[in-house]
């Protein structure tokens, strides 16, 4: 019977297990968290310097279905800046970013600033505080997922990004989990 969980991926930890590269052998990965049953993956990524929702399971399956395009993926996004309603409906068409070499032009997505800073729990590492400018909070919806790319659409639109948590995964919310909370589900469906 396959096992799945969900954690709070905190601030600093790889979205791995472990690595062969010598670079990384300092890093903090998810085996800190608990004791992970043999066989459990991460379902996609987060970044190390993102935090929030990671889902994990031992069902193959189960991962590429939530990788694939039919999954919605939500994120909370800091943006330097007070952002404005063009840069939100740049986003929200799709801008061209860099992926592996070469442009690639996101899909569109849902975009909408939020009208307070979320209820989240405080970040590990500060972020710079008011004195260095506006800042602004939005939320950013997408079906799809490559490398750094809430990151670097943001920053397209010339609004980079000082901190980011994924949210919601299609029906599975962040909530009131805290940093490093893991949850294990007995009955897990994305409907």
């Amino acid at each position: 019977m396959h096992r799945h969980f969900i954690i709070y991926k905190p601030y600093g930890v790889l979205s791995q297990f472990g690595s062969n590269d010598s670079k990384q052998q300092s890093k903090k990965f998810l085996g800190l968290l608990h004791d992970f049953p043999e066989g459990i993956m991460p379902i996609g990524r987060l970044d190390e310097k993102s935090e929030g929702l990671l889902l994990l399971t031992t069902d193959g399956k189960m991962s590429d279905f939530v990788n694939s395009q039919k999954v919605e993926k939500e994120y909370y996004a800091l943006v330097n800046g007070a952002i404005t309603s063009e840069a939100m409906a740049q986003l929200s068409k799709g801008v061209e970013i860099g992926f592996d070499g070469r442009k690639y032009q996101t899909k569109p997505c849902k975009v909408f600033k939020l009208d307070a800073a979320p209820n989240l729990p405080e970040r590990s590492k500060k972020i710079r505080d008011a004195r260095h400018g506006p800042t602004s909070w939005i939320s950013i919806t997408l079906s799809e997922g490559k490398f750094r790319q809430v990151r670097k659409m943001t920053s397209a639109v010339g609004f980079p990004t000082l901190r980011l948590v994924r949210v919601r995964v299609e029906n599975i919310h962040l909530n009131t989990m805290q940093v490093g909370d893991v949850v294990e589900f007995v009955d897990f469906r994305l409907v």
